[in-house]
């Protein structure tokens, strides 16, 4: 995240409430699209798209009464936007709870913003196994794509412009839910 000092709150888009009722939708869309959860595991890109995939497979519990598997994705050492390696990227990688060979794959992040996340993680994904297939959702799509990349699943559509900043802020390791759109300070 940003240096809280370089941004000024333009607005909050969503608040804990709105929070709850995306991930409740997106967890009802993803059964209804997979007919269930069988043959299924939830992904969440570290670091906020972890928690977001841990909510959404408590939710499917509370739906279906079978909580699906639900793994860690770290994509730093597969993005193609880090100009040099410290020391920190050498303790990457996955915490997934079962072979993804033929699964489905339900990827979570919290902000699609460029595609260029999400193409790290499917990369990733893709060194540890074949799925079936992958799906992706995310709480906000912001959009402004460099890469083909379209979720399957939104809590939000937020157009933004280059110079704001969408933070997700949640309560597992920011003390609050929330999702506000900051402004780069000049």
């Amino acid at each position: 995240m940003k240096n809280q000092e370089d941004l000024a709150e333009k607005s909050v888009i969503m608040d804990d409430a709105a929070i709850r009722r995306a991930l409740t939708r997106i967890a009802h869309e993803i059964l209804e699209n997979n007919k269930g959860i069988d043959n299924s595991v939830i992904v969440g890109i570290k670091t906020r798209g972890i928690y977001l995939a841990r909510r959404i497979a408590d939710k499917i519990e509370q739906i279906e009464g079978q909580r699906p598997p639900v793994g860690e994705l770290d994509i730093t050492l597969y993005r193609d936007d880090l100009t040099e390696k410290n020391e920190q990227a050498l303790v990457k990688g996955h915490d997934l709870p079962e072979n993804v060979t033929g699964k489905k794959v339900i990827l979570v992040d919290d902000v699609l913003y460029t595609g260029r996340t999400v193409r790290a993680a499917l990369d990733a994904l893709i060194d540890v196994g074949r799925p079936e297939m992958i799906q992706l959702a995310v709480l906000v799509d912001r959009g402004h794509r460099e890469l083909p990349i379209r979720p399957d699943y939104v809590g939000k559509n937020v157009p933004t412009s280059r110079k704001e900043i969408v933070v997700v802020e949640l309560s597992e390791i920011d003390h609050q839910d929330r999702v506000s759109i900051q402004e780069k300070m000049a």
